[in-house]
């Protein structure tokens, strides 16, 4: 009897130690991240996964990052490598991986939204479906999603309002993209960002589009000459994480970085609201603290073009998305987005 409760006692104290060991035991994250000359990467996407999820959590989860331009990787492999488990944890854009469901680009379709309030509260209606489709599609676990700057158009021609992008080649990297610049008479060329400044000097494309501070940092105002704020988009990007890698954390482990990724989120979002000003400025020769400044011709959109854009938005790109989506998909985003802006997608 008595070894019996000497065995039972060693059992349970065998036990404890063990669930004590796993408890203490990190989890660490192999991520890989956007653009690294990016602010979005510089002073956040980078500094979480380095150091400070590290510090937060007292050494129970440790992180390390690399951006997908160090690492020689492209947009849409990103998360089929979370998929397999290459990456534990990836940042990306839906609009790179839309190629494998359009319901990716149900957050961020070409114009429909103008400020970076709606967006959020876009981004956050969607939030559910987006999660659900990443859960079914790459066996991942949404877990935020944040903006760009402002997506625009940065013109080698001379545009002064929106009926001149008619005839224009411009670089798109995105289908919701693509159908803006149709929708306007537009041709919707596809080039990697790298290959845009050469791109625009050759003719090769006559205008791009991207966000405010990603055209500054890429330095474009020394090839293109008018910078036409339209927001066209909002470059939305998504943070998600290898599901299977998740279930491996404690809880606890769960629970922290939940919260921290929370935080991340929401510093972000407030980062992002005050880039547009800073980088307009800085490419069309005005006040500019964050480098030299450019000399684009800075061309705001009357009240003809926004006119023209509610046209658009809702007759070409609201509708060419609803078809690719399906019945389905329309319904679930005018559930969810369609109340936020008042508009209905309809699948023919």
């Amino acid at each position: 009897m008595k070894r019996t409760l000497i065995s039972l006692t060693t059992a349970l104290l065998m036990a404890a130690t063990g669930q004590a060991m796993a408890a203490d035991k990190p989890a660490t994250i192999k991520a890989v991240g956007t653009w690294g000359n990016l602010t979005n990467y510089v002073k956040h996407e980078g500094p979480f996964w380095n150091d400070r999820i590290a510090e937060a959590t007292g050494g129970q989860i440790l992180g390390d990052i690399k951006p997908q331009t160090e690492l020689g990787l492209k947009g849409f492999e990103i998360m089929r490598l979370v998929k397999n488990g290459v990456f534990d944890f990836a940042f990306g854009l839906p609009g790179y991986v839309a190629a494998e469901n359009p319901i990716f680009e149900g957050a961020d379709l070409s114009t429909l939204t103008q400020d970076i309030d709606t967006e959020r509260k876009v981004a956050e209606a969607y939030f559910p479906v987006l999660e659900k489709s990443f859960a079914e599609i790459y066996n991942a676990k949404l877990m935020m999603l944040y903006p760009f700057p402002s997506q625009t158009l940065w013109c080698n021609a001379e545009v002064n309002g929106m009926t001149d992008l008619k005839g224009k080649k411009i670089r798109v990297y995105a289908t919701t993209l693509g159908d803006f610049v149709e929708g306007v008479g537009g041709t919707s060329v596809t080039v990697s960002f790298a290959e845009v400044i050469p791109a625009l000097e050759k003719g090769v494309v006559d205008c791009a589009i991207t966000g405010t501070m990603s055209a500054y940092k890429a330095n474009w105002h020394q090839v293109a000459t008018h910078a036409y704020t339209l927001r066209v988009g909002w470059g939305l990007a998504f943070g998600a994480m290898n599901m299977d890698k998740w279930n491996t954390m404690t809880p606890a482990q769960q629970d922290m970085l939940s919260a921290e990724m929370a935080k991340l989120n929401d510093e972000m979002w407030a980062e992002t609201a005050t880039e547009d000003e800073i980088a307009i400025s800085c490419i069309t020769g005005g006040a500019c603290d964050i480098g030299e400044p450019g000399s684009m011709k800075l061309v705001e959109p009357s009240e003809a073009d926004l006119a023209m854009r509610d046209t658009v938005a809702t007759d070409v790109v609201l509708a060419r998305w609803a078809e690719r989506c399906g019945p389905e998909c329309a319904a679930t985003w005018n559930e969810t987005v369609g109340p936020i802006l008042g508009l209905t997608a309809t699948a023919k």
